[in-house]
């Protein structure tokens, strides 16, 4: 079992674990991480469609790799050289490949790249190089990656610090376990260290992992004995990095580690902020990933950390740098692949009794009944016709792909049965955990279309697809036949009303029959009183995934709309709408489920428009939440973001591409940084015509499903001063 894991300078590794009373610490002598070479013959079955060569006897290496044996032999990076025989593919047999020890954990990548250039770039395949280190080590030793908790429970300590602030001089603004701790530097490292010493944590959940050399800087230059660890020092990981996916651009910031304690770093941290630390812990059970590494993790990182476990198990190898050719297709063929799920469009305006079905974890379930995996894909193997309207074949042989998602899906199913009967701390551990699983499943199909994915493949993604395109036409086509009209669909969802002059078979019945026949389950998500589909900004025709609606038999609790009102798409749900705002939204969507009336919801925008006007409003809910896409000279028009950026450069907090600046609009037509003030500056004012727009546009979304735009209403805002009872 694992806490943490150290490479230490001279070779070794030090873990270390938990024991009832504190920590234990035991070290790996001379650990030499491995890595494996083959030459390009061993990996052509499943990437070209046809068989490999035969394989040469287990014990004799080919020529190519005899001559790079014999190039690596001596060289400082390399600790040994052997021979064994693993599988470099799915669908290869065991091959003899050159084993490569390296001296150290930095030599591994040194020699992959020498590998690379000694032969002509075809020649040669690297296996096993770029695992992150502490995977590595668990990997290579079979070491468990998760602390043993039946010791004892986990210990934390929070350290939190604003992350306008840089310097040791701003250090008092720190906290600890919300706390603080000093009015000077000195005194917030002396607090933190008695902080340390009196609670021995074993996992640092720090807002920012800049603290850690930040609090090293402060205690050297005051002189102040400092552990952050349990031993003495620190290391960086890695520097901090921008990065682009799928079209956003994110911000990765430096990684350090201490001895004896993992780090959690809240702005790096995907699976904390959408789990918690419960969620973190399950997916190191499931992952492999030790915690410290799962941390910064990403979702493809943790998804593949379960393929390479996978992998393993079957003796494949782990390809550097994948590369998997696309199969020829015919031009009608591409034509067929290269589409998303299937969408209907949906009839704007509200709805009455509406029902919404979805398909359970669609993607993974086609996954794993259709037994969709890069090997079985069009494998070469098989001449069958499996996949609707593309044709590809699927391979009988069980894939690996269905056995890495199979225990996720039924271990999400599991938990989510449980939640209902638990309370407290079990309940929170089971969401958590259902939450960390979850996004892992989301994610596991878009996984097979990226270049970079170890075990991607653009076939499977086809497939996926054109499986579910099928599913839901299938299932509209049984729902219509059985009464039931069709308002909405989109991908794995579909809405339902009672179709005019029909009788109309039970949903539930017809759920049933849908899910047996797809072999995945239908499930019925909720009824709802009404829905309202919203058209398109500039159009009327309806927009994919902007609706609302009030579910059946919900209330409204006394602070908000709850679960009364389901939402998507809308300026609620947008990360960069002020608290105002949604605040607006949502009083406008309360009163227009209670009157459907559009004059009673502009009767409420007035009001509220009236606060602001008046400067009840506090500034601080009127802060603008924006992601930075690029470096401040790099854009060419002068935006309020680019406001905000520029004004951040003249108060010393800088920011790079993928990090968010919050904002309070002061000034929406003057020049340069003084449009707006920054979140952390004094909030005194605030440009009333620009939130009175945003609060318009964010009513018109309520509105326009029965055809009030912008113009209706500010021409019911100016031509009348009555406000109805119901608005209030």
């Amino acid at each position: 079992m694992t806490l943490t894991l150290d490479y230490l300078g001279d070779g070794r590794v030090a873990r270390w674990t938990l024991t009832p009373d504190g920590v234990a610490r035991e070290f790996h002598e001379e650990y030499q991480p491995t890595l494996f070479v083959g030459d390009a013959a061993g990996d052509l079955y499943g990437q070209s469609g046809g068989p490999a060569p035969s394989p040469p006897p287990r014990d004799d290496l080919s020529d190519a790799l005899r001559e790079l044996r014999s190039f690596l032999d001596g060289q400082e990076a390399v600790a040994g050289l052997d021979v064994e025989a693993h599988r470099q593919t799915f669908r290869t047999d065991a091959r003899p490949l050159l084993r490569v020890d390296a001296a150290s954990i930095e030599a591994v990548r040194t020699i992959a790249k020498r590998v690379r250039q000694f032969g002509q770039p075809d020649t040669y395949t690297c296996y096993n190089v770029d695992f992150t280190r502490q995977l590595r080590f668990c990997l290579e030793t079979d070491t468990p990656a998760g602390p043993d908790r039946s010791m004892r429970d986990l210990r934390t300590l929070h350290l939190d610090f604003p992350s306008h602030e840089s310097g040791i001089e701003s250090l008092p603004q720190l906290s600890v376990d919300g706390d603080r701790v000093g009015s000077s530097p000195r005194e917030v490292v002396a607090g933190v260290q008695a902080a340390l010493d009196d609670r021995d944590p074993d996992i640092l959940v720090v807002s920012s992992a800049d603290l850690v050399p930040l609090l090293f800087e402060a205690a050297d230059a005051y002189g102040v004995e400092f552990e952050l660890g349990r031993r003495p020092g620190y290391t960086k990981l890695a520097g901090e990095s921008t990065y682009t996916s799928y079209g956003n651009v994110g911000h990765s910031p430096a990684r350090y580690a201490v001895p004896g304690r993992a780090i959690v770093d809240e702005s790096n941290s995907f699976f904390y902020h959408e789990s918690g630390l419960e969620g973190c812990l399950d997916l190191v059970e499931r992952s492999g990933l030790p915690l410290q590494e799962l941390g910064w993790a990403s979702i493809g990182r943790v998804l593949t950390a379960m393929q390479i476990r996978e992998a393993r198990s079957r003796d494949v190898l782990v390809p550097w740098r994948a590369w998997r050719p696309e199969l020829f297709k015919s031009a009608s063929t591409l034509d067929d692949a290269d589409r998303g799920g299937t969408t209907f469009a949906p009839d704007t305006g509200v709805h009455e009794d509406v029902h919404e079905l979805d398909f359970a974890s669609l993607y993974p379930n086609i996954i794993r009944t259709r037994n969709i995996s890069p090997e079985t894909v069009r494998c070469g193997c098989c001449d069958t016709e499996d996949v609707p309207r593309l044709g590809y074949s699927i391979c009988e042989q069980d894939g690996y792909l269905p056995e890495v998602l199979g225990p996720l899906i039924d271990a999400r199913s599991d938990i989510k049965s449980r939640i209902p009967d638990a309370d407290g701390e079990e309940r929170d551990r089971l969401e958590a955990a259902s939450s960390a699983i979850k996004w892992i499943l989301v994610s596991c199909f878009g996984y097979q279309g990226f270049s970079n994915a170890k075990f991607g493949r653009i076939e499977c993604h086809e497939a996926i697809n054109a499986y579910a395109r099928e599913l839901l036409l299938d299932a509209k086509d049984a729902l219509e036949a059985a009464g039931w009209h069709v308002v909405h669909g989109i991908v794995d969802s579909i809405w339902v009303t009672p179709a005019d002059d029909r009788d109309q078979r039970p949903l539930e019945a017809v759920a049933t029959e849908i899910s047996e026949e797809a072999g995945i389950e239908l499930e019925y998500e909720c009824a709802f009183d009404w829905v309202a589909f919203c058209p398109m900004r500039n159009s009327e025709s309806g927009a994919l995934t902007r609706y609302f609606g009030k579910r059946r038999g919900e209330e409204y609790p006394e602070t908000g709309l709850g679960d009364a009102i389901k939402t998507r798409g809308i300026e609620g749900r947008q990360r960069s709408t002020p608290a105002w705002v949604e605040e607006v939204q949502s009083e406008a969507l309360r009163v227009f489920d209670e009157t459907r009336s559009p004059e009673a919801v502009c009767d409420v925008l007035r009001r509220r428009l009236r606060e602001l006007r008046e400067g009840e409003v506090d500034p601080n809910a009127l802060v603008v939440d924006n992601r930075v896409s690029k470096d401040v000279d790099d854009y060419s028009m002068e935006t309020l973001t680019v406001a905000a950026l520029k004004r951040a450069q003249i108060e010393n907090a800088g920011l790079a591409p993928g990090q968010t600046v919050r904002y309070v609009v002061v000034d929406a037509d003057a020049r340069g940084a003084s449009r707006v003030r920054l979140e952390f500056e004094g909030l005194g004012r605030y440009d009333v015509a620009w939130y009175e727009d945003t609060a318009v546009r964010a009513v018109e979304s309520v509105l326009a499903p029965v055809g009030w735009r912008e113009g209706e209403i500010r021409q019911y805002l100016s031509g009348t001063s009555d406000e109805t009872l119901a608005s209030f």
